[in-house]
């Protein structure tokens, strides 16, 4: 069989490699020379990864062996899939969250999600580039930026179309065809915002339905783990590893019975013709032209694939000025926690440390300075601030059960139909709910920044519903993915 292997991976997904490796003629060994020769050719102006994992090779060829000798694991056996810089791994490969005061950090042993990857077969090519510390250091820090790995840069536009974050080397690892798929994190927006930057698929699923066991955090009440894919296909068969009860993390017990161990069966594209979808036309008023159309022409596309669209739809919570503080209060408690349990050699145990760290170091540890690790350090550490109970107590209700779910129920909706995000995906985080995002389209224009980084490029729609409607998203989005097809490699990574 003559095939250019070299052009072959560029937009290859999962099933295809799987299909590729029983049908003998490219080996999972191979897959991962391909993807390293991509990422020697063309990461050092993207920045998407931190580092290389040394025992990939390894890793693949006795995946190989055992692939002959006893067969396949399943759909990730030898497959390459890369990690965000804040997901633990016991091997050879650094956790640091992108800071330098951890940049030397080896973690005790596998996170969760790392286990159940290694568990499916997968092989763990390597740490990517993420906005340092999840985006919660400083408020004037540029998204995809970190002092340990500098700043990743948008495939579609390097230097030119933001890539937002905090998931940003994940995103442009994977939109540049330097692995099969990634896992990101999300608090607030940091899987949904570089997947919808970077025509891909993200998935931030229920809050419990993924373990955060092992994973830096940032706050206990929203942080999850989540796939970052070109198809809905690669991300439903990630997100069906990863999925499941765990007794390092107590918030997964609520899951237990709503996971899945293969979400591929929702893989159904008919579904569509039988969907109650909403439109919230409040979170669209502030779109520019460009933008605004983008998800125009997504509702019309909807409905021609024979959805009912219901417009508009009001939220409860269109009017409530959300304030931050249970990130603010949650991050130094759950900090201190995680760094505590690091090794001796680690010179940061506490964020009070961090702090003091980046102070003598300030030159490369403070480019955009520190004012957000020191407005959390300002709390007592004990979460028994009334203030913070009540902010929780808040996000969970306005959000959730008297804001997204009571226009699900009112209307009797699948989902809820937002761009990108653009105000949907924080409601969703708030309220810890799902949300899916799939390339929608592109923009020509867009606003620029007081920095030169435009809106314009790819833009994803996405689609969130009530806690553990997994399903029914996939369903949606798959629908509107084999429909549209928006996705196309990014020209000069192709």
């Amino acid at each position: 069989m003559n095939i250019n292997k070299k052009k072959w991976i560029i937009e290859a997904d999962i099933p295809g490699m799987q299909a590729a490796m029983e049908e003998g003629w490219l080996t999972s060994e191979e897959l991962v020379a391909l993807y390293l020769e991509r990422i020697g050719s063309h990461d050092p102006l993207l920045c998407s990864l931190l580092e290389i994992n040394p025992e990939a090779m390894e890793i693949a060829k006795a995946l190989d062996k055992e692939r002959g000798e006893t067969g396949s694991r399943g759909r990730l056996h030898g497959i390459p899939i890369m990690l965000k810089d804040n997901i633990d791994t016991g091997d050879k490969l650094h956790t640091s969250a992108g800071s330098l005061a951890l940049a030397n950090s080896y973690a005790a042993e596998d996170s969760t999600v790392a286990a159940r990857l290694r568990a499916a077969g997968a092989v763990i090519l390597g740490k990517t580039n993420m906005t340092e510390w999840a985006n919660f250091m400083s408020g004037s820090m540029w998204a995809g930026y970190s002092s340990r790995g500098g700043l990743t840069l948008n495939p579609y536009g390097p230097g030119e179309l933001f890539i937002g974050g905090s998931s940003s080397g994940s995103a442009a690892a994977v939109a540049a065809n330097l692995g099969a798929a990634a896992i990101g994190t999300e608090t607030s927006g940091s899987i949904i915002s570089p997947a919808s930057q970077t025509a891909l698929v993200g998935i931030k699923p229920t809050m419990g339905l993924v373990s955060r066991a092992g994973i830096i955090p940032i706050t206990n009440s929203q942080d999850t783990a989540g796939p970052m894919a070109r198809t809905v296909t690669d991300a439903a068969i990630l997100l069906g590893a990863i999925a499941g009860a765990d007794e390092r993390d107590e918030a997964t017990a609520a899951g237990e019975k709503q996971a899945h161990r293969d979400y591929t069966p929702f893989l159904d594209a008919s579904d569509l013709k039988q969907a109650r979808i909403g439109i919230p036309r409040f979170y669209y008023k502030d779109l520019d032209e460009e933008r605004l159309a983008v998800i125009e022409r997504a509702i019309a596309d909807l409905k021609k694939l024979g959805a009912a669209i219901i417009d508009p739809v009001e939220l409860p919570c269109e009017q409530v000025d959300w304030d931050w503080l249970v990130l603010r209060y949650e991050f130094k408690k759950y900090l201190n926690d995680y760094l505590a349990k690091l090794d001796e050699s680690v010179p940061v145990h506490s964020l009070q440390e961090l702090i003091a760290f980046n102070e003598r170091h300030a030159e490369a540890a403070l480019k955009y300075g520190q004012g957000t690790l020191v407005w959390s350090e300002e709390t007592s550490g004990t979460l028994m601030e009334p203030e913070y109970t009540d902010s929780l107590r808040r996000n969970k209700e306005l959000a959730g059960l008297h804001g997204i779910d009571v226009a699900l129920e009112l209307h009797r909706l699948d989902a809820l139909l937002f761009l990108g995000n653009e105000g949907g995906d924080d409601l969703a985080a708030r309220a810890g709910y799902p949300v899916i995002t799939v390339p929608g389209g592109y923009a020509e224009q867009g606003i620029t920044s007081p920095g030169g980084y435009t809106t314009r490029g790819p833009l994803g729609i996405s689609f969130i519903g009530t806690a553990f409607s997994e399903p029914t998203l996939i369903k949606l989005a798959y629908g509107y993915e084999q429909a549209t097809k928006h996705r196309y490699p990014p020209s000069a990574f192709s």
